[in-house]
């Protein structure tokens, strides 16, 4: 507990009664944007989690050979 109690002087004597408040204020933004930024990061996270995922059809089968586009430009030139 002393300890703490010497932070506290030392930091009184370091930055002086009217600078301790700014700094405290400017402390708990910084915290405050650090955790909403973590939380929307969660959030995402989760929500990417609850998707469903996506359900691959099969392509459909045909009796026709498939011609690619190469063999295409190369029986044109023909």
């Amino acid at each position: 507990m002393s300890e703490l109690l010497l932070i506290a002087v030392v930091v009184l004597l370091l930055f002086g009664g009217k600078k301790i408040p700014e700094l405290m204020r400017g402390l708990g933004k910084g915290i405050r944007e650090f955790n909403d930024a973590k939380n929307n990061v969660r959030q995402e996270i989760e929500e990417g989690m609850k998707e469903k995922p996506v359900q691959p059809t099969a392509p459909a089968t045909t009796d026709a050979p498939q011609h690619t586009s190469t063999e295409d430009a190369t029986h044109s030139k023909i």
